[in-house]
This record gives structure tokens, sequence and C-alpha cells, in this order.
């Protein structure tokens, strides 16, 4: 007998509820998982600008709105689940459990009190859905010493590893990171900075638009190789490995600070684009120079042009999308946590310390009861 579990996720970019049903065929192993049914739930407008505008450092007015969005947030994660389960023709009886990212409103990896914030109350989606709810995954890896970021490379090496090649896995959502696989030895893992966010971001302030459909507004501009080098000497960039990072960092004011005045909003898209393939291409260089194949996934494998830069700078390196692999590339985050949550159900860990840094293997996430 199958079992399924479903998982929930909105990225940096806030640009809908992504949520997957995954079935398992056998108990405790990855192998022969699927997709059973997936989609995308629409945030309600006005929630997601506040939700943008938390991510990027914007301000709460007061504790009570951090509760009141707490609670928005679970609401409209389990009318996602709800409205999967409908679609697919699926009792919640029949989901073991749910996986829930929530919405990221703070990121803050360093500092004598580190933390990283994730709302969405999980005790609202099993109230609202009457399925067990594994929410909360990276407060953990932090309180042990890790960057609570990425998580996703555990599932990538589950699915992905090949002992022939040393493979590379790229999520391309608001902000980029690796899942390196190298044929022999330890998976590691890292963010890379700005993939979409800034994209995203630039595009809708000047086109109206929410994202740059196929890089066709950074088609009419030029790359402006001054303000690039700007954008490339952000010391982060630098940094070693473990690292992640998120909009509260890389947004559209850290953008207009490295500006001179009068460059048009068509060639800084382009910089943005190059940017964003420059680090992700150096980045690579640098931790596994021996890639064979990339295999991106997320919702920029949908720009053909950023994909088109990435691979250009990186030559003899494959480059393709998850869907070569059997994996839709704009719902493997969501099933990852669902894989998430079928892992702290079995009491296995879902971190991999040489990815966050943290101390040790940890059990992931918290279990509100259906």
């Amino acid at each position: 007998m199958s079992h399924l579990f479903l998982g929930l996720i909105s990225g940096t970019s806030a640009d809908g509820i992504d949520a997957a049903l995954v079935e398992f065929p056998v108990p405790d192993a990855t192998a022969g998982l699927r997709l059973h049914a997936a989609c995308v739930h629409p945030w309600a407008p006005p929630l997601r600008e506040r939700l943008v505008a938390l991510g990027q450092g914007g301000a709460l007015a007061s504790l009570d709105e951090l509760g009141r969005l707490d609670v928005q947030v679970g609401h409209a994660f389990a009318d996602a689940a709800r409205t999967l389960l409908e679609e697919a023709g699926v009792t919640p009886a029949r989901v073991l459990a749910i996986g829930s990212h929530g919405q990221t409103v703070r990121h803050r990896p360093h500092g004598d009190a580190p933390f990283t914030l994730q709302i969405g109350d999980g005790s609202v989606i099993a109230e609202r859905t009457g399925i067990a709810t594994v929410a909360d995954f990276r407060r953990r890896d932090v309180a042990a010493g890790g960057q609570g970021a990425p998580l996703v490379p555990a599932f990538h090496a589950a699915l992905l590893h090949s002992a022939d090649e040393d493979r590379a896995v790229l999520n391309l959502g608001g902000i980029g990171n690796y899942t390196l696989l190298p044929r022999a030895g330890a998976a590691s893992g890292f963010d890379t900075g700005p993939a979409n966010a800034l994209l995203d971001a630039w595009c809708l302030r000047h086109t109206g638009q929410a994202f740059d459909a196929d890089g066709t507004f950074a088609a009419t501009g030029t790359v402006d190789a001054p303000l690039l080098a700007r954008l490339l000497d952000e010391p982060w960039f630098a940094q070693p490995p473990p690292k992640s990072t998120g909009r509260e960092q890389f947004h559209l004011e850290w953008v207009q600070a490295r500006l001179h005045g009068g460059e048009s909003a068509a060639d800084v898209q382009a910089t943005l684009m190059e940017l964003s393939a420059a680090t992700i291409a150096d980045a690579l260089h640098r931790q596994q120079p021996g890639t064979a194949r990339l295999i991106a996934c997320g919702g920029g494998v949908r720009n053909t042009r950023l994909i088109q830069r990435i691979a250009a700078r990186l030559p003899g390196v494959i480059v393709e999308s998850s869907a070569a692999h059997g994996l839709d590339p704009d719902y493997v985050e969501a099933m990852a946590f669902a894989w998430l949550a079928r892992e702290a159900l079995a009491g296995r860990p879902g971190n991999l310390p040489a990815v966050t840094g943290a101390r040790g293997p940890r059990v992931l996430g918290v279990v509100h009861p259906a």
C-alpha cells in the first residue's frame, strides 16, 4: 500500500503556495516516489504584499500583527492543502502528514542569538485539514549551530546522486542554492545569492509584471559591466559555505545603493540577470570544478535566457531541467517538504550538517497531531 504525504512551501518570492501530494510506494525508502498531484495556490494580494515587505526587512507594527499574520498564513496554507486534495479527489484520511515550510519573514543565522522565523501556524493547518502537520523545520538546525538552510539537499541527495559523475542540483527560486553531489564522498550545499528575487522585484517596479517571463524584459537591455562589477563586489559572495541568505539581504534598496543614476531600467534588468548567472557559475567553479551535470529546478527554469546565461558560463557542463530525471521542476521543493515530514515522523534526521553547518544530524520539525 502506498503512503501519501503532502508538502507545502512559499519561497522567497512569495509568488504562490506550492502544494505537492507525494506517493511513496515503500514506507522507508525514497526510490520510486512519484508526484501524485500538485498545484499553486495564490496569495491574497494584501497578505502577499505584507509578507514581501517583511521578508525584505520591513518592521512589524506590533507583536499582535505577527500573531495575526501567523494565523492568516496558516489558513492560507490549509486552503492550499484542501484545494489540492479536492482537485486530486483524495480524502484527508489517506494522507499521513503534511510538511509545511511556512513563509520566511526573517532569517538571521548569525550573531549572539541566531534565529530563523517561518510563520504559518501548524496547529491551524492541522485543525483545518484534519491531517497531522509537521512545521517549523529550520529552527532545530539553527539551534544546533547551523544555518537552517538550505534543507532540500538531503532530498536531492536521496534522489539524484550518481556513482558515475559529479553532479550539482541548482534550485532557482528567489534565492539560488546548490546541492553538490560528488560521485564519491558526502553531499554538500549552500545558497548562491539572488536567482529570481531581484529580477522579479525590478521587473514589478518598472513594468508592473510580477516576473520577467522568459527574460524578455532583460533581453531588451544590455549588461552594464561597471554596475555588474559593483554588484559582484558584495562581500557575501566571497564567503565560504556553509552560508544562506534571503530577501532581507538582497532587495531593491541593495541594488539602488549601487546605481550611479541614469541607468536604463532594461539595462539594470539585464545586469541583474547576469549577476544571478555569474554568482551561480562562479560558486560551482569554486566548490566543485569537476561537475559534469547541473540539474536545475525551481521557477527560474522557465526563464530560458537565465538558463542560457548560466550554461554559457559553465562550458563543458550539461545543464538540464530536473524534468529529465522525472521531477517536475516547479514542485521539487514542495515534494522535499513532504519527504521531510515523512522523515520527521519516522524519527530520522532531515538536515545535512555538511550543508547547514549544524553540529550534527537532527530530526527537524514540530508535529501538530491531527
